[in-house]
């Protein structure tokens, strides 16, 4: 707003008016005598101060039209370090100034078109990438780290054309995995094993802010990534698939921000190649397979309380594989599936994942198998009724949300290898009728896909029970209103029209 518009409105008279436009007229005064000083040599606290005060104001959209402009987006540039290839972290001092230009940048390109328009004309993801690769083993620069991220995830959401130029001409992928695996301290015992100290201090906060902020961007460059057509892509895609089980195996320093770390994983390993995902498990060591044959029934009694927490630690072993991220995923959907709501944004992502796995990967589905579809022993109760993780996802398969019940029903079909007669057994008719319809398996059969032959026995208690169930059937009315089986329903119908033709 110019001085004469501003000062006509003053005239006018209209006190709230008056209030609104001083504000404002203040507001980008004030903005545009902060980009004056933030040009002159001045000291190191003064642009701090300035660089704060810039941060609120850039909050309010109407402030940042008039101040927004290549020659200001440049001064925050050279502030933060983004315009000087060659230039070094190695001034301590400087780093105050660099994190609250980062965070200027944050709120003005979030908030100004203008500012994203000029974010793709300065490159600004390039020397954001530039800038990650400078603290590169460096300590004590987190924060600029952390904004760094932040910066350029809000890029990759607000610009897709961005996302292809971080994957393939920046090399974004490798770059924002090292950052995951500096974050987690990663020492690598195997192409796509990493050591886990399950005895070690949660990750710090800061490092657990910049892991979620680069797991955010990487989310947004691989969005479309589900399937490979190079070595060297597939390759990449299982280091970080292998980074992101070691995600899961950690935790942050609250369990709020742990939640926050795992949901961002799951989210990622969702746009991960299905054929990548492999890594997630891998097999037992040999001291965990010793300590996976150590049990607190074997040992003496008066050594199992001391012994029980090593043994909390163990890994989660199956088939001499190590289960313990599946473990984690498994756990992470039951307390989504507990909180009763945002269900499509909370849960689906999750679901969507194990089913995939479930699919592609043999030893994943029959771990889950066991998990979620143990042997059948309570007969007496329906299927949607109880407290356990089968309960829970059949009473998910009649869910008004149709996105929700479809892949909770997929996920516990995938696990009964497609099988109609497996799916009934664990689900009722009833809860399974949606899937089946939907598929043209109302009348029994099997899916498309292929699965191994492996023994599927039933439980004593199932088997006797068998024989006194009575599968669901069509039914229909008898000319007197009563109900009864569709067929019978229908040859009554049909003697009674066959009456009333030779009666006339």
């Amino acid at each position: 707003m110019d001085e004469e518009r501003a000062l006509g409105i003053v005239r006018a008279g209209e006190a709230g008016a008056i209030e609104r436009v001083l504000r404002d007229y203040s507001d980008k005064k004030l903005c545009e005598g902060i980009f004056k000083v933030l040009v002159k040599d001045v000291p190191t606290t003064c642009q701090v101060s300035c660089l704060e005060v810039l941060r609120i104001l850039s909050r309010d959209k109407r402030i940042l039209v008039p101040v927004t402009s290549k020659e200001n987006m440049q001064i925050l540039l050279r502030l933060a370090k983004l315009n000087e290839s060659d230039d070094s972290l190695d001034k301590v001092s400087e780093f105050p100034v660099i994190v609250e230009s980062l965070k200027c940048l944050c709120n003005i390109v979030f908030n100004s078109q203008m500012a994203q328009q000029l974010s793709l004309e300065l490159n600004l993801a390039a020397k954001l990438c530039n800038l990650l690769r400078k603290c590169k083993d460096r300590k004590f620069i987190s924060d600029i780290k952390c904004f760094d991220l932040r910066l350029l995830f809000l890029l990759s959401l607000l610009h897709t054309d961005i996302r292809s130029q971080l994957r393939y001409e920046l090399q974004g992928l490798p770059l924002l995995t090292q950052v995951l695996e500096s974050a987690f301290s990663i020492k690598w015992t195997d192409e796509y094993e990493s050591a886990i100290d399950r005895n070690g201090p949660p990750l710090s906060p800061q490092e657990t802010d910049c892991a979620i902020e680069a797991l955010k961007a990487l989310f947004n460059m691989t969005v479309d990534s589900w399937k490979v057509h190079k070595e060297s892509d597939s390759h990449q895609f299982r280091v970080m698939a292998a980074v992101l089980r070691h995600c899961l195996l950690i935790v942050g320093p609250t369990e709020d921000k742990t939640e926050e770390l795992h949901s961002n994983a799951v989210n990622l390993l969702s746009n991960v190649p299905v054929s990548c995902l492999d890594v997630l498990v891998c097999p037992l060591t040999h001291e965990e397979t010793a300590q996976e044959a150590t049990t607190l029934d074997e040992l003496p009694s008066d050594k199992t309380a001391e012994t029980e927490p090593a043994l909390k630690n163990s890994p989660v072993a199956y088939n001499g594989m190590n289960m313990e991220a599946i473990q984690v995923l498994l756990s992470f959907m039951e307390k989504r599936i507990d909180k009763g709501s945002s269900y499509r944004e909370g849960l689906t992502p999750v679901l969507s994942l194990l089913t995939e796995c479930s699919r592609a990967h043999r030893n994943i589905r029959k771990f889950l198998k066991d998990k979620v579809l143990p042997p059948l022993r309570d007969v007496t109760n329906r299927p949607e009724v109880g407290s356990t993780v089968r309960n829970k996802l059949v009473r998910l398969m009649t869910h008004v949300d149709l996105g929700v019940k479809q892949i909770a029903a997929e996920f516990l079909f995938v696990l009964c290898k497609e099988r109609v007669d497996s799916l009934l057994k664990y689900t009722g008719y009833g809860n399974a009728a949606g899937l089946l319809a939907a598929r043209g398996l109302l009348a029994g059969g099997r899916g498309d896909n292929w699965y191994s032959e492996d023994e599927d026995t039933d439980t004593e208690e199932y088997k006797n029970a068998k024989p006194k169930e009575e599968l669901l059937k069509p039914m229909g009315l008898k000319p007197d209103g009563t109900i009864t089986p569709l067929e019978e329903a229908l040859s009554q119908y049909s003697v009674l029209e066959e009456t009333s033709s030779d009666t006339d």
